[in-house]
């Protein structure tokens, strides 16, 4: 489910479509906005509730009072309306007018500077800008994302109060690069990347929102993640000018499964 909790999988079988299972609903609002902790004024509520695919492929969302109820069951829709204060239902695919909402952050870099100049204030008093999903999906841009440990090693040395938890950062694949240079993935865009039985393609760096700094299970709120990111690696993205990017976006070239402990090895154009 699009911005609630999600879990650490010891294999996974990856498809076309991204990671089975990552991201197949979302909460919508009688407006039609995507419900999405990038506007956490709103929708930060999300992070609170954790989302699962049950043995019968079900999805299980478990609320923060650890009631646990499947999509499809109406008393989940109320109880998420409940919870947010908005009339909100679950979907499993995007109206064709749906649109995503994210919060603009003050500091440089926190939003591309194409989109900060389109920024408006909502009715809940914040700053935002509004833009849409990728079609097709609840993917805010590509279905695949991949960190890496020498990123993260680095950005705890320059700011050591910041607790740098990968799963801030809401990751597909989390990516052991040894004593690489921190990153060092940002050379990698156009490589074909071999992770067990699948293949990718890596596209370009993930320009980062404000998720990173909310609290998340028991990780605290700490504001100074982003700061940190916008400090040390805004790099060009698109048109989009210099946004704080962190990860990088992949294309899935070849499904397969994924366990943990594959190695990753770059395979070059046939």
């Amino acid at each position: 489910m699009k911005s609630m909790l999600g879990e650490s999988l010891a294999s996974v079988v990856v498809t076309h479509a991204g990671l089975s299972g990552d991201r197949t609903h979302a909460v919508l609002d009688e407006e039609g906005a995507i419900g999405s902790a990038k506007h956490p004024r709103k929708w930060g509520h999300l992070l609170g509730c954790r989302s699962r695919v049950a043995e019968d492929d079900t999805v299980v969302v478990e609320l923060p009072e650890r009631t646990a109820c499947t999509v499809g069951d109406p008393d989940l829709d109320a109880r998420l309306s409940k919870l947010l204060g908005i009339q909100v239902c679950v979907i499993a695919s995007a109206p064709a007018h749906s649109r995503l909402e994210r919060a603009v952050p003050e500091y440089e870099g926190g939003v591309p500077d194409a989109m900060r100049a389109s920024k408006s204030v909502d009715g809940t008093g914040e700053k935002i800008t509004v833009g849409k999903v990728a079609p097709g999906t609840f993917f805010d841009y590509r279905r695949v994302h991949l960190v890496t440990t020498s990123s993260l090693t680095m950005l705890r040395s320059v700011c050591p109060a910041g607790d740098f938890d990968p799963r801030r950062f809401r990751p597909n694949l989390l990516v052991d690069t040894g004593e690489l240079p921190p990153f060092a993935e940002d050379g990698w865009k156009g490589w074909r990347l071999r992770v067990g039985e699948a293949l990718f393609r890596v596209l370009v760096p993930t320009p980062r929102c404000v998720v990173p700094t909310l609290g998340h299970d028991e990780l605290k709120p700490d504001p100074g993640i982003m700061r940190a990111i916008a400090r040390e690696h805004r790099v060009p993205v698109f048109d989009l000018g210099r946004p704080a990017c962190f990860g990088l976006y992949l294309d899935v070239l070849e499904p397969g499964g994924i366990r943990l402990g594959d190695t990753i090895t770059r395979e070059d154009e046939s």
